[in-house]
């Protein structure tokens, strides 16, 4: 796996540096990574293979078969728009989380769900109460630029974003300087966002033709809980 950084080094000329992390030589079952990605204003974790390649298909296949996928929708200048991509929010309760003007309630966890929460847990000493999945056919869907940054969201809380299925490159960008960074995201590997990561950055899923094969990404969140509910 190949790890870039992408620097911008000379504001006035506008120079662009790429720096490559080589990572092939890691131990396949021991490559935490605790370095922050994030060049600043913002931290991001980046652990490879927490769930090894036999345990990352079980629950791929698990995961593809026993989940209420839709189609995403989102209001897009007034008209609704009908994702090829498909989605599912399942959490403690039946949590309302709001993204691109509509609103999804939650699904009770499946036993697979409540599996993958406890290994994050306890491998990043975070607590969360809710999962959203995007399943990605191919290579031809994808996410377009933005932050996990909806008022439902606890502020600041950390997103961990586990995959499963096929290899695909993720993108990170600053909101002021538009230094970018991107990592690839490997299957039964966790990406954590935490600190200021959305209130500085944003982030996206490109499209890409290389890719031919499925995805399927699971974010665990914290959504604010209302007194009495």
């Amino acid at each position: 796996m190949l790890l870039y950084n992408l620097n911008l080094m000379n504001n006035h000329a506008n120079i662009l540096y790429l720096s490559t992390i080589k990572t092939e030589e890691l131990d396949l079952f021991n490559t935490d990574s605790k370095s922050n990605l994030l060049p600043y204003d913002g931290e991001v974790i980046y652990y490879s293979y927490i769930i090894n390649t036999e345990k990352s298909q079980y629950y791929y296949d698990k995961l593809l078969a026993s989940i209420q996928w839709q189609n995403d929708k989102a209001i897009i200048f007034g008209k609704l728009i009908i994702t090829k991509r498909k989605v599912a929010w399942y959490g403690d309760k039946s949590f309302e989380y709001t993204y691109s003007k509509t609103t999804k309630s939650a699904l009770p966890w499946t036993k697979e769900l409540l599996e993958l929460k406890e290994i994050i847990e306890n491998k990043t000493g975070e607590k969360f109460n809710s999962c959203l999945l995007n399943l990605y056919h191919n290579g031809d869907e994808g996410m377009a630029w933005h932050s996990d940054d909806e008022k439902d969201l606890k502020k600041n809380g950390a997103i961990g974003s586990l995959s499963f299925g096929t290899e695909r490159k993720f993108l990170f960008k600053h909101k002021e300087t538009k230094q970018t960074v991107s990592v690839f995201l490997e299957k039964g590997s966790l990406l954590v966002m935490k600190g200021k990561t959305q209130t500085n950055w944003i982030h996206r899923l490109p499209p890409t033709k290389k890719v031919k094969s499925p995805r399927i990404n699971l974010t665990f969140r914290t959504i604010l809980t209302k007194p009495n509910s």
